[in-house]
């Protein structure tokens, strides 16, 4: 579904439209977008790849799903015959992950956060059809990680408890242009996994992080959606803030989830933007951030009955010893 956004014909350059058809026969358009003269961005049926090309070999970020990964390779050798040496994965899902396997059998050595192995290894583990191995990353790192590739630094960095609890985001530090995995969806309400470690505001942290990496020049190639900027990180920092703001206020004023998501005018100026048509709709949303709500009053309320118990406690302790003292 994703495939189907606009380009911004401003800041982008179409290199290619092609389609791939895919195991249930359905065509896929996938777009290969020239970001600089190094760095490009690849569209599809899954989360938007990053490429970078050069004399050292492509340097890849994120795979999309299995059965698209063939047109994928055959998109990024009309602009270089050269081998595919490094993969990052930004988070485990499979719309990012899925052509792991056959990246690998290439040769492709597969990096990503510590939490992705982990993560991929327990699907491994669960999926009843057989899936490969060679989908785990081979290289893992906890915080930050750094090549030196095509002349330039890339910075890949972790991000806690954002989309999942093992994002990275990849700064293309001379090109100047970032990949934020999905902890940027562009113009949408974004997916935060809150069953594999995402929370709002881990999301809203892990972008206020990247502001502190990248500067108002900067090119995002997000998640999911158009190619974007500064400024669009920059709002959804707000818009996400905002409408946490508003649902916290309601829950502090008793209002039930039911009542919250049928208060219309909560998301109005969003939503007329179109945020709420992308994948995850306003309602799912407005769901997601009132149980993380819930959650953290109840814990608020948790650590001052706790609180209230441990001074009552030491209260008892000091009479006690009064009335000892009284009596000698």
């Amino acid at each position: 579904m994703f495939s189907k956004f606009i380009l911004n014909t401003i800041l982008l350059f179409s290199v290619s439209t092609v389609f791939a058809q895919t195991d249930g026969g359905q065509k896929v358009n996938t777009k290969l977008i020239k970001v600089t003269n190094k760095v490009y961005m690849l569209q599809g049926k899954g989360g938007n790849i990053g490429l970078s090309f050069g004399k050292d070999g492509v340097f890849m970020i994120d795979d999309q799903y299995a059965d698209g990964i063939e047109q994928i390779q055959n998109e990024i050798k009309k602009v270089s015959d050269q081998p595919v040496r490094f993969l990052v994965n930004t988070h485990f899902h499979g719309d990012h992950t899925g052509g792991n396997p056959a990246m690998a059998e290439t040769g492709t050595v597969i990096f990503s956060q510590e939490n992705v192995r982990n993560r991929l290894q327990d699907v491994i583990a669960k999926e009843t059809k057989k899936i490969d191995e060679e989908a785990l990353p081979i290289v893992t790192f906890a915080e930050d990680l750094t090549f030196y590739f095509n002349g330039e630094k890339i910075y890949v960095f972790h991000v806690h408890n954002a989309h999942t609890d093992g994002d990275s985001m990849v700064y293309f530090t001379g090109s100047n242009v970032l990949h934020t995995g999905d902890v940027f969806f562009n113009g949408k309400y974004p997916y935060i996994d809150t069953e594999n470690g995402g929370s709002l505001k881990g999301y809203i942290a892990g972008l206020e992080k990247a502001l502190l990496v990248i500067n108002e020049d900067t090119k995002v190639i997000p998640g999911h959606g158009d190619m974007g900027s500064y400024k669009d990180l920059r709002d959804t920092i707000e818009m996400l803030s905002i409408l946490y703001k508003r649902v916290y206020n309601l829950y502090l004023n008793k209002k039930t989830e039911e009542e919250i998501i049928k208060t219309t005018d909560l998301t109005k100026e969003y939503d007329d933007k179109g945020f709420g048509n992308g994948f995850i709709k306003t309602e799912a949303f407005l769901k997601m951030i009132y149980k993380e709500v819930a959650q953290e009053a109840g814990a608020g309320v948790e650590d001052r009955e706790a609180r209230n118990k441990e001074a009552m406690k030491k209260y008892k302790e000091i009479e006690k010893k009064l009335k000892e003292k009284e009596k000698n």
